[in-house]
């Protein structure tokens, strides 16, 4: 069946402004939005899947804090350096890995990935002081490094940029759903397996979680697609349509160098810019679970639950955001407004963190606002470049918003130990950092310029 013929007549209806008829322009487009709901059932189970561990690893520190700084005497400031570390490891090899994969394929290249970081999660638990701890969460910076950038390259070669916020949102819903599952699950891992084989709970958290990331990432070997052509479940008409769709998104943007890329004020911009929302972002994972504590909560199993709430009613939150803006084909005030209610939330949630209640409501609004932000922010670069330029230049933005995975837990524990163990100060400089990102992404032109310059 062809692209215009679908079984109607035209002959009774009016022909449309291109000379075809209103039916077929009709047609056509049901065919278009049942062949992308099929790509998104095909793509993103697996994908949303590969995440939810992904961030798993990432942040299960928070959890092995509550018991793992007892066990080995660290203090809140090692802690910090030691969740934030990690981001070290992301940034020094990130654009690397991103090229490499632009080059290799997904397939092959994810499942490198995630394999590697499943073997520095489980090894996690031998940590035994600030040292090893500090190695440990580095080595799996290094190893994930070129995951999240990975994946967003990959997603922008299957779905045009007028549908890519949503489908970014999609896939990162992956963030809340993580804390949904990784929180209770956390809980009932330190609760349950604590003393079996003599080991500590924190130790079993890195093990049995680091396992479910191995058996996602052998399996992103089988289940991922480098090419349109090689893809099974889609007809030769669906192949066709799909590539014209791409390459009339790709027309709308200029190919760029590796070295146009990095010589991008605008990449840099937005590099900065992502690096103020990422600060928000890991405020958020890194602390949930203490700030639940602070509010008089003492069981590990109960945080766990308590923190699973902000995270699924974010996840609903974040694609509907996601979706007006799409919708509305704008971006720039959707981040700003984003931004700006995830900082009111953070500040409410230490605020008012005597009462469990108006500080769980707090941690809501706060994960709307900050898990809203990155689905919608991201629809704005790959937009806006195309060829393998647009690797390095996602890659770019990426681990320099990605170093405030370092600087965040860092700051706010510092703070936390120098005000005698309160949030509040820390969350300050959380919520400062969002407003920035809120103004800096407002002086991102309202149409995107065709060059990186």
């Amino acid at each position: 069946m062809s692209m215009t013929s679908y079984g109607k007549s035209p002959g009774h209806v009016a022909p449309d402004s291109l000379g075809g008829t209103r039916d077929d322009a009709e047609d056509i487009n049901e065919a278009n939005a049942a062949l992308y709901r099929k790509l998104t059932r095909r793509i993103l189970p697996f994908l949303f899947l590969a995440f939810v561990v992904a961030y798993i690893d990432r942040v299960n520190v928070s959890f092995a804090k509550l018991q793992m700084l007892a066990d080995l005497h660290l203090s809140e400031t090692v802690y910090g350096i030691g969740a934030g570390i990690f981001f070290l490891g992301y940034f020094i090899f990130e654009v690397p890995s991103n090229l490499i994969l632009d080059r290799v394929g997904a397939r092959r290249w994810i499942a490198r990935i995630m394999v590697t970081w499943a073997i520095v999660s489980c090894a996690t638990m031998f940590a035994h002081d600030a040292t090893s701890f500090y190695l440990l969460r580095f080595l799996l910076g290094v190893a994930e490094a070129g995951f999240f950038p990975g994946i967003v390259l990959y997603l922008s070669n299957w779905f045009p940029s007028a549908r890519r916020s949503q489908i970014i949102a999609l896939f990162m819903t992956a963030i809340p759903v993580s804390g949904a599952i990784g929180g209770p699950l956390s809980g009932w891992v330190m609760s349950h397996f604590a003393g079996t084989y003599g080991l500590a709970g924190w130790k079993w958290l890195f093990v049995v979680e680091g396992l479910g990331s191995l058996v996602v990432g052998i399996a992103a070997f089988f289940l991922l697609y480098d090419r349109i052509d090689s893809v099974k479940w889609l007809s030769a008409d669906e192949k066709a349509r799909l590539a014209a769709d791409l390459r009339r998104d790709a027309a709308t943007r200029v190919d760029h160098s590796v070295r146009g890329a990095f010589a991008s004020g605008r990449v840099w911009l937005l590099g900065l810019t992502y690096f103020c929302i990422a600060m928000g972002n890991y405020g958020l994972a890194f602390w949930v679970p203490t700030i639940i504590k602070a509010s008089g909560v003492a069981s590990i199993a109960n945080i766990g639950w308590l923190s699973a709430v902000p995270s699924l009613i974010s996840a609903v939150a974040m694609v509907l955001i996601a979706r007006h803006a799409d919708r509305r084909g704008e971006r720039r005030r959707h981040v700003a407004v984003c931004c700006a209610i995830g900082a009111l939330g953070l500040l409410a949630s230490v605020q008012f963190a005597s009462n469990v209640g108006v500080s769980l409501i707090a941690l809501v609004i706060a994960a709307i606002g900050i898990n809203s932000i990155a689905p919608v922010f991201w629809g704005i670069p790959t937009a806006m470049m195309g060829g393998a330029g647009a690797a390095a230049a996602i890659a770019v933005i990426n681990c320099t918003g990605n170093l405030a995975g370092f600087v965040s837990p860092f700051v706010v524990g510092w703070l936390s130990d120098l005000s005698g163990g309160k949030l509040l100060p820390g969350m300050v400089a959380i919520a400062v950092a969002l407003v920035i990102g809120a103004l800096l992404v407002l002086t991102t032109p309202a149409r995107q310029s065709r060059t990186l310059s």
